[in-house]
């Protein structure tokens, strides 16, 4: 049998932003468009591809192998797009992306523009100690998602986040002693965030461990050597959130926002920045918290 590629294209939609709502705003379609869609997908394969409850969508087996072979049809499509109708845009994009900012899906973001502009290369900078305002500015970057404080202007705001203290269930503050902070080296927004707010409050610090990776951080907070800086969204189990009981002072709510170099700008550069501000509507915010968006089978 011959499945229409728009359906197809659905499915996967629904299987990877986990939803009806979400891949509709991918697609650019209505929710009711794209359950009329998987209705007709169901209704030809003559299974049931997701099983559907109030709370979440998972898929079945069927679905399963199902999603794997509608891949490697669209991927087989798109290879054909690419051979016979590749973009002749040329050239390089210098992108900038903060270290915590990524998640998992970046990677597809960007290996779908590459398919797009398969002559376009792309220099992607991830840190988490980069001022990336600062080379957009000095033109080292096309393109940047910058952290900045939620009153700061400028730049397409992606996604709002509260920072938040942070340190292992284990950790124990020491006794007759300053405080040790987990950070990244100058320059860092984080940094620079952490030690204002720890500097007007006036309590006894130091900076006990440094990485230039949040790797590295991690690391430091789960052994139990400091407390460190992180958005809420990045809590895990095995972190404590401290605050004003545990006298530490309050940071800023703050703002993940794209920016670009000024003047002229190749086409494909506006492009990718269309794709992350689209994904970024998928991307975990501190009010919603972290969530598995790729289904699994049942």
């Amino acid at each position: 049998m011959d499945f229409e590629p728009t359906l197809l294209r659905a499915f996967v939609a629904v299987c990877e932003t986990g939803g009806f709502t979400r891949a509709a705003q991918r697609l650019h379609l209505t929710q009711s468009a794209v359950s009329h869609q998987i209705r007709r997908l169901e209704e030809q394969v003559g299974r049931q591809l997701l099983y559907r409850t109030t709370r979440k969508l998972t898929l079945t087996e069927d679905g399963e192998d199902f999603l794997r072979h509608a891949e490697q049809i669209l991927q087989g499509q798109e290879a054909l797009t690419r051979r016979f109708h590749s973009s002749t845009a040329s050239g390089a994009i210098r992108l900038g992306v903060p270290e915590n900012f990524i998640g998992d899906r970046l990677p597809q973001l960007l290996g779908r523009f590459a398919r797009q502009y398969p002559a376009v290369r792309l220099e992607v900078s991830v840190s988490v100690c980069l001022d990336l305002r600062a080379k957009v500015d000095a033109g080292e970057l096309d393109l940047a998602v910058a952290i900045t404080r939620s009153d700061a202007t400028g730049g397409i705001v992606l996604r709002q986040t509260q920072f938040v203290w942070a340190a292992a269930e284990t950790f124990k503050r020491p006794q007759n002693s300053s405080m040790p902070f987990a950070l990244s080296p100058p320059p860092c927004a984080l940094r620079a965030m952490a030690i204002e707010a720890l500097t007007a409050s006036g309590i006894d610090w130091h900076v006990g461990f440094t990485s230039a990776n949040q790797h590295g951080l991690r690391a430091a907070v789960q052994a139990g050597l400091a407390v460190s800086i992180f958005s809420q969204e990045e809590i895990e189990p095995w972190m404590t959130v401290l605050d004003g009981n545990d006298g530490l002072p309050p940071l800023p709510e703050a703002k993940y926002v794209l920016i670009s170099k000024q003047g002229d700008r190749m086409p494909c550069a506006a492009e990718l920045g269309r794709l992350i501000v689209d994904e970024s509507r998928f991307w975990p915010n501190s009010s919603a918290g972290h969530e598995r968006v790729r289904l699994t089978a049942i």
